[in-house]
């Protein structure tokens, strides 16, 4: 109950956000990332294998949605559609390769492919190297929703994500997400029970692209631009900090920590600047451009003070409060 009260005061607050002075383009970039830090803690946090490359489903789904809508004339959702596909093929093609390999071995693959999915789109016409893609259209929605408008996207993108957090919470709590659970705490005995645990994990690995590339898709919508940055090993970095800073393995999060980063890269600036006018301490107007600095501090705070992450350490503290009271 307590959990359905928590995502109904989310739910209410997306729908009254842009009407309490809530800026609708950022709060749609923080959905985006959100869903992608989701779709990377279903693949660490409920199957326990750790990519360093899902960079690589953004990136390319991406391109995908920006070449699609800007040079084909696509439609949003034929877009959305085109951008989720191509990074749901990309997924079975390296989940194919890298899903054979268990602990530091697959994670090192994930990375290789990413690094040479980089270089791919560095030299590829039509990704224009680092200039990137710019000007995507947002376009009408079925030909009826006018997405220029920010308010309407914004309504758009929330249902997508809200949407796609729920399809996640089904593969979590059906038979097929208690085989991958089992699979992360046992493999060895999920393999005595009967399950071909290469195929959950295939599965699995595949699903969490397709996430990672509709998380993609809505962002080039939303900022109109795609560029190298998403497909850089930093990107897929910066996802494993969301998931851990949240709490892997939780539903509530990842969502929690890619808002929580998001918000410390494009604040940190504004936040120095008053800081420096507070304390006269002219040092902290150089917070904006500390940003690296900052996240990894946040992480080794993470690891050594709440390795479950702000929404682990909490569960973990309610649990045995819960159950002296019952």
């Amino acid at each position: 109950m307590q959990r359905k009260a928590l995502y109904g005061l989310l739910l209410v607050a997306l729908l009254v956000g842009p009407f309490a002075g809530v800026y609708p383009v950022f709060v749609m970039k923080v959905l985006s990332f959100a869903l992608f830090a989701a779709a990377f803690n279903l693949l660490i946090g409920y199957t326990g294998l750790l990519s360093f490359g899902h960079a690589m489903f953004l990136a390319t789904a991406g391109y995908a949605t920006g070449y699609a809508m800007q040079t084909l004339g696509a439609t949003p959702e034929l877009g959305l559609v085109a951008g989720t596909a191509a990074a749901m093929l990309l997924g079975l093609v390296v989940g194919l390769l890298a899903i054979r390999r268990q602990g530091i071995y697959f994670s090192m693959i994930t990375l290789a492919f990413a690094q040479m999915v980089y270089f791919i789109y560095l030299q590829a016409p039509f990704t224009h190297g680092e200039d990137g893609l710019q000007g995507v259209p947002r376009g009408r929605l079925f030909g009826v929703l006018d997405l220029s408008s920010d308010l309407t996207l914004y309504y758009v993108v929330a249902a997508i994500v809200v949407a796609a957090c729920v399809l996640i919470v089904r593969i979590v709590h059906s038979p097929f997400g208690q085989v991958l659970i089992a699979i992360k705490e046992n493999e060895a005995r999920a393999i005595s029970l009967g399950y071909d645990t290469d195929r959950f994990k295939l599965l699995a690995f595949v699903l969490s692209a397709a996430l990672a590339g509709l998380a993609g898709s809505l962002k080039v919508l939303v900022l109109g631009f795609e560029t190298l940055s998403d497909a850089y090993w930093t990107m897929s970095g910066l996802v494993i900090l969301m998931t851990l800073v949240g709490g892997m393995g939780t539903l509530f999060g990842p969502l929690l920590g890619a808002a929580l980063i998001v918000v410390l890269e494009d604040r940190l600036g504004d936040l120095g600047t008053w800081l420096a006018s507070a304390t006269g301490i002219g040092w902290f107007n150089s917070l904006g451009e500390s940003t690296t600095i900052v996240t990894g501090l946040i992480f080794i705070a993470c690891v050594l003070a709440f390795r479950r992450g702000i929404v682990g350490e909490i569960v973990a503290r309610f649990k045995p409060l819960r159950a002296s009271s019952s």
